[in-house]
């Protein structure tokens, strides 16, 4: 029994001191856009395209960091109203007239969802062809949510990224809502599991495979959009943010020129205001995409559910029962694996201000998330998976 055991205690030991050294370093959480003073001798024309759905209540504040970015170049915003009941449009228009910049937005009204389309991708494909018609058109889309509240300089250091590392896609993880219970508890740690499932620093290697974006700040080339043949070729991916990623990347070894590359990187200045008040808030967030990343796979499921139940709970478990039975080897390796993943939480919680006491919490946090997933294949199953405002969608 101690043999087993200690066994399984170790290989958890093991599986964290490699995740540490050679998984990308993501748990550094060291990707940042960084302030840069480069002024460029001409500043690409970039389009904002906003897909909203009754999100009247955020955009006054939402909206309006968009339309005083400090940005030299031409910027123009098209929000594309995808069958709100709340007035979005009208709220929207407001906005504009009264930071007086009525002409910098465009408000247009989503045709009805056609059948292979996502909702958000749709109105965003939407949006697109409709700057698309402008002359001349634009160099850039920044593909953004309705809640994202950008800081005032964050336009003109996307670009900067974009245009002296000759990247494709730029794309920003923004600082989640961390201000509730439940919010401090468990969002950054989906900040941290996403990091572990898309390192950042191979993310940003053009030689690596890894692609990965964040829906919520994606700028990325007219050109690169249109190489890879539009939204079209991710219409039906819930995780349109790396499909995305993963077609412009992929795409770009193909070309003859010198591959091009994605950034993704981490910010503690633009953010997301969208509530995440209750566990249910949470919990619906993550059930609805983690079967799909599984590719709805019921091995790939199990495999998943012990694999963090391997990863995150034996450590605790291990250390509990190495002291009550008095075996201290099992006691020492499970203690030094709960250790290595404090200590890799770290950073992110730092990111997000959150007590570092939280990190000893983790295994705690990992097993609700190990009961979301689960929940998210039951969903599934039961034909209720993938709801989004009021729509389903099944793969």
């Amino acid at each position: 029994m101690n043999e087993s055991v200690l066994g399984i205690t170790v290989l958890s030991l093991v599986i964290w001191l490699w995740l540490l050294g050679f998984r990308g370093q993501f748990w550094r959480a060291n990707q940042r856009l960084e302030v840069q003073t480069t002024e460029l001798e001409l500043w690409p024309r970039v389009c904002a395209v906003i897909p909203a759905r009754n999100e009247a209540q955020l955009l006054p504040i939402t909206l309006r960091s968009l339309l005083f970015q400090d940005y030299p170049g031409s910027l123009s915003v098209i929000l594309v109203d995808d069958h709100s009941t709340d007035g979005t449009a009208q709220v929207a228009q407001k906005v504009a007239q009264e930071a007086k910049q009525p002409q910098q937005l465009q408000v247009i009204s989503a045709q009805p969802l056609p059948l292979g389309w996502t909702g958000k991708l749709w109105a965003l494909e939407q949006g697109i062809r409709y700057a698309e018609q402008q002359t001349p058109p634009p160099d850039y889309f920044l593909l953004t949510d309705a809640d994202i509240e950008h800081e005032s300089t964050n336009l003109r250091q996307l670009i900067t990224q974009g245009e002296t590392q000759q990247l494709d896609l730029v794309s920003l993880m923004v600082l989640l809502r961390c201000q509730s219970f439940w919010e401090q508890l468990l969002i950054p740690a989906f900040v941290f599991f996403f990091q572990k499932l898309y390192p950042f620093p191979w993310v940003n290697t053009p030689t690596n495979s890894t692609a990965a974006a964040a829906g919520g700040c994606i700028l990325i080339r007219r050109q690169a959009l249109s190489r890879i043949g539009g939204l079209e070729v991710v219409c039906q991916a819930l995780i349109d943010d790396c499909a995305l990623a993963k077609a412009v990347k992929s795409s770009a070894k193909s070309k003859l020129s010198s591959p091009a590359s994605i950034w993704l990187g981490l910010t503690d200045s633009t953010r997301s205001l969208r509530p995440y008040s209750s566990l249910t808030s949470i919990w619906d967030m993550v059930a609805r995409t983690a079967f799909y990343q599984l590719n709805y796979s019921p091995l790939w499921l199990m495999g998943t559910l012990l694999g963090m139940a391997l990863i995150y709970l034996v450590p605790p478990l291990g250390t509990i029962f190495g002291i009550l039975t008095g075996n201290w080897l099992i006691a020492i390796a499970g203690f030094s694996s709960w250790l290595l993943m404090a200590g890799a939480y770290l950073p992110t919680l730092q990111l997000y201000k959150c007590s570092p006491l939280l990190a000893f919490c983790l295994p705690a946090i990992a097993f609700l998330y190990n009961l979301m997933t689960l929940d998210s294949a039951l969903r599934h199953w039961q034909g209720r998976g993938g709801v989004w405002k009021g729509r389903v969608y099944s793969g």
